[in-house]
């Protein structure tokens, strides 16, 4: 069985981290992802979804998200039902991240805004026999600065490989 979501959209509020009585942070957070389609004559329409994010996860998005956020979430649908303080059972379906990223926005540390500089760095939890385990993003390697005297002459002859 498959249970995989991948959503990309802005953060409706700033997200508020939250720690359990046994000291897990959480956080949870609504989204705004836009429709593909447009009926001719009407405004574009959006779905929201609520996300919620534990212990780094949960940590990094209140550290380097807030309202207006473009953000992309990867993680698993989970529904549950609870109740309400008026006593009545209510039904919530929400996705549990387990990775989210930027998504070509960096927010200003002066807070003064976003810029549009192409950060772009994804963050994950792994569960590995019901613990959860942090990973941070191995640093890819950039050949913008290279030079031709990087590669290798091959040899041209008709005795291609394939």
């Amino acid at each position: 069985m498959l249970n995989r979501v991948i959503l990309m959209g802005r953060l409706v509020s700033d997200p508020e981290l939250k720690t359990t009585p046994s000291g897990v942070s959480v956080t949870t957070f609504r989204i705004a992802v836009d429709r593909n389609y447009v009926k001719s004559g009407e405004e574009r329409k959006a779905d929201f979804f609520d996300i919620v994010c534990w212990r780094q996860t949960a940590e990094f998005v209140c550290r380097y998200f807030g309202k207006g956020s473009l953000i992309a979430v990867e993680g698993q649908l989970q529904s549950r039902t609870y109740q309400a303080k008026d006593g009545s059972n209510r039904y919530v379906v929400e996705v549990v991240a387990d990775n989210v990223s930027f998504t070509g926005e960096r927010r200003d540390n002066s807070n003064s805004g976003y810029s549009n500089q192409g950060y772009n760095q994804g963050y994950q939890n792994q569960n590995y026999g019901g613990n959860q385990v942090y990973q941070e993003p191995a640093q890819q390697t950039s050949y913008q600065s290279g030079s031709n005297a990087d590669f290798q002459d091959m040899p041209l002859d008709d005795d291609l490989p394939f």
